[in-house]
């Protein structure tokens, strides 16, 4: 069904989830699995590029899952690449087609329709730019 799954994910509380449902339709189907972290820079007047996190923090973060799904079986792989804050979607999308991804998963923060409508919701973006099935975790 799904030989290699894409997981995207970040610092928030759904990473958990999606970790779960990666490692739920991984054991299903005997796929692999690819954790993807995004180290996101912000674009600043005078200082250039800003990190909001260290290559340490996000490396320690995409281990810890990959830990987490190899201790249930599965085969894993964690990828930490860096990008410009608001181009997720693009480095997910491109990720996977890299890999050759037969599903992405990734995690929604659930901020309101207004929220998402002016911030724009990464998972969003990926939905409609993806041509392979999205799963979004809540």
């Amino acid at each position: 069904m799904y030989d290699k799954l894409l997981v995207a994910v970040d610092h928030s509380n759904v990473t958990r989830r999606v970790l779960g449902a990666a490692r739920d339709l991984a054991s299903l189907s005997g796929g692999e699995v690819w954790v993807l972290h995004l180290r996101e820079r912000e674009v600043m007047p005078r200082a250039g590029l800003v990190e909001t996190e260290s290559t340490d923090e996000a490396k320690a973060q995409v281990d810890a899952a990959v830990y987490q799904l190899t201790s249930a079986g599965i085969k894993a792989h964690g990828v930490v690449r860096s990008t410009i804050y608001g181009y997720a979607a693009r480095e997910i999308i491109e990720e996977a087609e890299n890999l050759g991804a037969d599903v992405i998963i990734m995690g929604s923060r659930g901020r309101s329709d207004l929220a998402g409508l002016v911030l724009g919701s990464t998972a969003h973006k990926v939905i409609h730019l993806a041509d392979r099935p999205v799963l979004v975790v809540r």
